[in-house]
């Protein structure tokens, strides 16, 4: 049996900075949400680039995560670190510089690729560093908040510096974040070597992985621009399907895959980036049409808008840190995410009442609440679980799974739900005449229709992770062997030696 050394005594200070460049990467998906109008307006970006600005970073990010997280397993998870994090402010400093349409978009995808790096070369830093069960548990509560809240947090830090600065500062923010960081980083996170992964890199799964997950985000970008079976869309459905099937076959094969298949055929893993992946689906379709909501119905300013999501993140925050890690050594992450994902429909169905005429603390305020708790609960054990008995070479890439289903789950949240409500208003439009009405009235209750029908759709998708979630994932109380060997044996009491420094 492995000896267990010594945790690392700079484990908790070195989470702190963990969680400060997780939070910078997920804020960083919704936060130029709320300052894309003024840049469109500074710019003089058209409205069909407006998107790209949104697109250029989730088609890097989502396209290259498994290549990023097989890096990190491969130079180390320090070093993809704080190298991601150093690329991250650079492209972050080149957008917030823009002067035209071209250098914000360039900025943006250096922006997903850098993140493709730093994300789950975080997490896998969490799976390595915190061996202990009940460490763990409240380690992957922080972590688990903050990657829930983050999106939520983005809106709000987004509407501040856009009223009170200007738009750059969406983007010169993350400066600050990845300096400290960085400096965190150097000064405190210990990688025990043992977990490296020494293989060569697979070129061919890299590029098939990377050119299907692409394909895959752009289709549904472009069947919300154009149509769903517009021969563009429908191209890029079968090349993407082509291209990940021939990743699939590739895996098989080679001796050093870029995604080990017994990464994701695992019952219990494959369970929880299918249900997590659903479940960001329908939550960030509720971020587009809420903040479209809160800004276009009830007239709210950047900020202010940007503040209404707050009692969801307080929710997430009680959900995942009281809830979820308080109950994760007692009971089976089935029974903590099924349920969390069904606290949050409810939350869900309570927001398909919105009304032109609606009230904040009738409606929107309890759904918020319900949903930050439901999600926030079901995050954490659903974050420590996609790391639960990988070996340890296999931490970076089971890592990059979580934040693939999450990045590629938010794209076609936002295509789906997207194109869902602008068909929803038009079919509205169409059996409701606005004979004799009021056309600005008239105007807004077709929008909220499409609104509420998209909202009911999400709220169908986060019933079906609840299901997914209860009937897949089987695996007990995880307060048994987190970590494999080499030769798939359970390492004994999470023995990844983290040697002290």
């Amino acid at each position: 049996m492995p000896e267990t050394l010594q945790p690392d005594p700079k484990r908790w200070t070195a989470l702190i900075f963990i969680a400060l460049a997780q939070l910078m990467v997920v804020l960083d998906a919704t936060i130029v949400n709320i300052a894309l109008p003024s840049a469109q307006a500074d710019l003089g970006i058209s409205d069909a680039n407006k998107q790209w600005v949104i697109t250029a970073y989730t088609l890097a990010f989502g396209g290259l995560l498994l290549f990023g997280g097989r890096v990190a397993d491969l130079w180390g998870r320090k070093n993809a670190f704080i190298i991601g994090l150093v690329g991250f402010a650079g492209a972050s400093a080149l957008g917030g510089a823009a002067v035209n349409t071209g250098m914000l978009l360039g900025a943006r995808a250096l922006q997903g690729a850098f993140g493709a790096l730093l994300a789950p070369a975080a997490l896998s830093l969490l799976a390595v560093m915190f061996t202990d069960a009940k460490e763990r548990a409240k380690a992957f509560g922080v972590y688990g908040a903050i990657a829930g809240a983050g999106a939520a947090v983005g809106l709000i830090l987004g509407g501040v510096l856009t009223e009170y600065l200007n738009w750059r500062w969406a983007l010169f923010v993350n400066i600050f974040f990845a300096a400290i960081a960085a400096a965190g980083a150097f000064a405190f996170i210990h990688e025990p070597a043992e977990g490296r992964n020494r293989n060569r890199l697979d070129i061919p799964g890299v590029v098939l992985a990377t050119t299907g997950l692409v394909a895959l985000v752009y289709g549904f970008t472009r069947a919300a621009e154009k149509s769903w079976t517009d021969p563009s869309t429908l191209g890029l459905f079968i090349a993407s399907a082509v291209l990940l099937a021939g990743f699939v076959v590739v895996e098989s094969r080679v001796k050093a895959p870029l995604l080990p298949l017994r990464v994701v055929t695992d019952r219990n893993r494959g369970g929880v980036y299918l249900s997590l992946g659903l479940a960001i689906i329908g939550m960030f379709g509720l971020f587009l049409f809420l903040t479209y909501y809160l800004q276009g119905v009830l007239h709210y300013s950047p900020m202010k808008s940007g503040f209404a999501f707050l009692p969801m993140v307080a929710g997430m925050i009680v959900g995942s840190t009281q809830i979820g890690a308080r109950l994760m050594l007692r009971v089976a992450p089935r029974k903590l995410m099924a349920p969390g994902f069904a606290v949050a429909a409810v939350g869900m169905a309570i927001m398909t009442q919105i009304k032109v005429d609606g009230n904040y603390a009738g409606v929107l305020l309890p759904g918020l609440v319900l949903m930050g708790l439901g999600m926030g609960t079901a995050f954490m054990p659903a974050m420590s679980l996609a790391t639960h008995g990988v070996r340890p070479e296999d931490a970076g890439v089971a890592s990059a799974m979580v934040n693939t289903s999450q990045q590629v789950g938010g794209s076609i949240g936002t295509a789906l739900l997207n194109t869902i409500a602008a068909s929803a208003t038009t079919s509205w439009f169409t059996s409701h005449k606005a004979v004799g009405a009021n056309p600005k009235l008239h105007a807004l209750e077709g929008q909220v229709h499409g609104y509420s029908i998209a909202i009911t759709v999400a709220l169908g998708i986060l019933v079906l992770a609840a299901i997914i979630a209860a009937v897949l994932i089987n695996v007990g109380v995880q307060s048994g062997p987190q970590v494999v060997d080499a030769d798939g044996e359970a390492v004994e009491d999470f023995a990844v030696p983290v040697i002290a420094h």
